[in-house]
């Protein structure tokens, strides 16, 4: 698995990351729901692929953001 997400994408993705972790249990339109839950695993995707660097939409797409 050959790294694939730069450090500003990994910032970044940890910081939307947070902010659906906190929109998951503060937003009423959100909570206790599916949306609820969408956001929360979404959120987990961003983390993971931020803490591996490594994203496998960027390799199906040809992408990379690190030098």
């Amino acid at each position: 698995m050959t790294k694939n997400v730069g450090s500003i994408d990994r910032g970044l993705r940890i910081l939307l990351a947070l902010g659906l972790v906190i929109a998951a249990f503060t937003v009423p339109a959100v909570q206790g729901g599916v949306l609820q839950w969408v956001a929360l695993i979404a959120a987990a995707v961003f983390a993971f692929t931020s803490f591996i660097s490594f994203c496998p939409l960027y390799r199906i797409f040809g992408m990379r953001t690190c030098a």
